[in-house]
């Protein structure tokens, strides 16, 4: 469970976060939520597939990091060995929240029960002496801000792949060097020959939209999974 609270420089003036990766900070997962808009990032790194939420109500996009539960091939320690981290891993801590009062501002809330809170004089700040925002802040603040925009406009994204029929399950089979198979079940990918059949006024919609590029990008990211097969044949690899 979470324990939320709305994040304030009178109550948080000595907070203190843990930026770095571990799997004792809630980094080893095998994957992530992810935004369309930035599709475009986390395509040149992770695979991204989609899947239904546990309600089966609506389907989120993934970037995926490993092949099982709690495994993360991209972490290494206390390093991300890789060159972007999706939003909602890099703003831990913290959340959004809802407005004090209709139509007002959005909030920015901290989960008490995080392991990226530190003790003591470790970590980097949030609030100065004075109460102020330290840089750090300022750019969780633009990153929450971006995500959050990110998701409301998502709505209208997977409502166009609904309407063009563009979701179709996938599964995808490994076999790694050792024989060993690992399959991903459960899962959906864009519809590739289903876009290629849409005709021109289909596809105008979708780019005035802004739906289309996160649609190829979510279709260039697959090539990602040969890497994903190679980091878990390496990290498999018997020493010696």
């Amino acid at each position: 469970m979470t324990n939320h609270v709305l994040l304030t420089s009178e109550e948080h003036r000595t907070l203190r976060i843990r930026p770095r990766r571990g799997a004792d900070l809630g980094d080893a997962v095998m994957s992530c939520l992810i935004v369309p808009s930035e599709f475009r990032r986390v395509q040149n790194v992770y695979p991204i597939l989609f899947r239904l939420t546990p309600q089966r109500d609506r389907f989120q996009a993934l970037a995926m990091f490993g092949f099982e539960p709690g495994e993360n091939l991209f972490l290494d320690g206390d390093r991300w060995d890789a060159r972007y981290r999706p939003l909602a891993l890099e703003i831990q801590p913290f959340l959004v929240g809802h407005p004090a009062t209709p139509g007002g501002d959005k909030q920015v809330h901290l989960d008490l029960d995080s392991p990226r809170i530190a003790p003591g004089g470790e970590g980097v700040r949030v609030f100065d002496d004075l109460g102020r925002a330290t840089p750090y802040l300022e750019t969780l603040a633009a990153q929450l801000g971006e995500l959050d925009a990110g998701w409301q406009a998502s709505e209208g994204f997977f409502a166009a792949l609904a309407r063009h029929e563009l979701l179709e399950p996938l599964t995808l089979e490994i076999t790694l060097p050792d024989g060993s198979i690992n399959r991903l079940v459960g899962y959906h990918g864009i519809a590739e020959e289903r876009l290629q059949q849409l005709d021109a006024s289909a596809l105008g919609e979708l780019h005035a939209d802004g739906h289309l590029l996160p649609i190829f990008m979510a279709l260039a990211s697959l090539a990602n999974v040969s890497e994903l097969i190679d980091r878990k044949s390496r990290r498999d690899m018997p020493l010696g």
